[in-house]
């Protein structure tokens, strides 16, 4: 049977992702792991985690199909034009990715950036161009015949959540976070993270309610960010069974 596994935000924390594949049953040439973005800033082996994403294909005989996450996309901004109110914000986790990058201890929590380092960041200047160019590849989501993959939802046009190859706006894809679409949307499945899963509607979620932060799953959505690399766990599920694994 085909299977696909779908992974939520890492988040660079490169421990959670090792322990969370541990987990995996034996894959093979039928099976997928989409991942549905979010690979750095925040945790400490930003680094570690992108390096690890790429080579994964030449490691196991399953697909891999690495998503484009709002973080990745908003480091591209900051390389083209500049966006220095993504970077500034200490709880956007950036200074952790120019640390991994340039081989450095993460920041301690409440400690600021170095006067030397405030020119990188704001440039995005540290991240290798090899890096740079798989980032531009990543698509922005994937489908298959169980479920649509996207980081953040599908953004609502009018009263409706077009299909994701509709949507307007692609760049809405990864930063939506509209609470219509966890309550309203009637679809095919989409499997989503970016949203930690104690931000969406409890009582909407079939999954452990009694527990906000683990992962949420809705009448036609399921939530995956689980908040690694900033306090929670890595998550995974297998479709089509919709087995849960945790690096918890």
């Amino acid at each position: 049977m085909k299977r696909t596994f779908a992974i939520g935000d890492i988040h660079g924390d490169a421990e959670a992702l090792y322990r969370l594949l541990a987990t995996f049953p034996e894959l093979d040439e039928t099976d997928t792991i989409v991942f549905v973005g979010d690979y750095l800033d925040r945790g400490p082996k930003s680094k570690e985690v992108i390096a690890f994403l790429r080579d994964l294909p030449t490691k196991t005989k399953a697909r891999v199909v690495p998503l484009r996450g709002n973080h990745e996309d908003a480091w591209l901004r900051v390389i083209d034009k500049g966006w220095p109110e993504f970077i500034l914000p200490s709880g956007n986790g950036c200074l952790a990715t120019l640390r991994s990058f340039e081989g450095k201890e993460p920041p301690e929590e409440g400690v600021g950036m170095e006067v030397d380092e405030v020119q990188a960041l704001l440039t995005g200047s540290f991240f290798p161009e090899d890096v740079v160019a798989w980032m531009r590849e990543l698509p922005y989501f994937y489908e298959d015949e169980r479920a649509i993959y996207v980081h953040a939802g599908l953004p609502r046009q009018g009263t409706e959540f077009p299909h994701p190859s509709e949507a307007k706006n692609q760049t809405a894809l990864l930063w939506c976070r509209d609470e219509a679409f966890f309550r309203l949307y009637r679809g095919k499945l989409v499997v989503f993270g970016h949203t930690s899963t104690e931000l969406l509607p409890p009582e909407l979620s079939s999954y452990t309610p009694e527990d906000p932060t683990d992962i949420w799953a809705g009448p036609c959505t399921i939530g995956l960010d689980t908040g690694a690399g900033k306090g929670g766990w890595l998550t995974g599920l297998e479709l089509p069974s919709l087995r849960v694994y945790e690096s918890r």
